[in-house]
């Protein structure tokens, strides 16, 4: 009998040890989840901001690495788009001379939902013409983007302007 609540305290530890060390296990668990999200939602929010950067500068002595960057953070029928539209707009950048020069204002979270989400992005772009005498132009843009999680990679998969 002397050994029994010495055996009972082992018992009760050993279950206490096996009870905490679940809970561990389930709230580390939780904090990886959020930080995922966490992640995720950052991740998606630099998508949408570096790819209105990469529509709004474009500059005709780069013109081809310029369109490269467009469509490298963009998929879908977002590229399609990009695509359909690349020969046009090189030509119009190399025989205008354009250089522009894109900034982001703002970007900020509207939805998100598993592999997907919304942003809304502002920026603005300033626009000359090397050897022309007009003066540059700003302009100031708004918009709605899709994001999609394409291969653990954020993609434009859509780009709608807001006003």
């Amino acid at each position: 009998m002397a050994g029994t609540p010495a055996r009972l305290t082992m018992i009760v530890l050993g279950v206490a040890t096996l009870i905490l060390g679940a809970v561990a296990l389930w709230v580390g668990g939780q904090l990886r989840g959020a930080q995922g999200e966490d992640d995720d939602r950052l991740a998606a929010l630099d998508a949408a901001g570096t790819h209105a950067v990469n529509l709004l500068s474009l500059t005709y002595k780069t013109v081809d690495a310029d369109l490269g960057r467009i469509l490298a953070t963009s998929t879908g029928a977002a590229r399609a788009e990009y695509s359909a539209n690349a020969a046009k707009l090189k030509e119009t950048t190399i025989t205008n001379k354009v250089v522009q020069h894109g900034v982001l204002r703002a970007r900020g979270l509207e939805s998100m939902s598993g592999g997907t989400a919304k942003v809304l992005v502002v920026a603005d772009v300033e626009i000359r013409w090397e050897g022309s005498k007009n003066a540059p132009q700003e302009r100031f843009y708004r918009w709605a983007m899709d994001v999609t999680k394409v291969g653990g990679v954020w993609l434009v998969s859509k780009a709608v302007q807001v006003l």
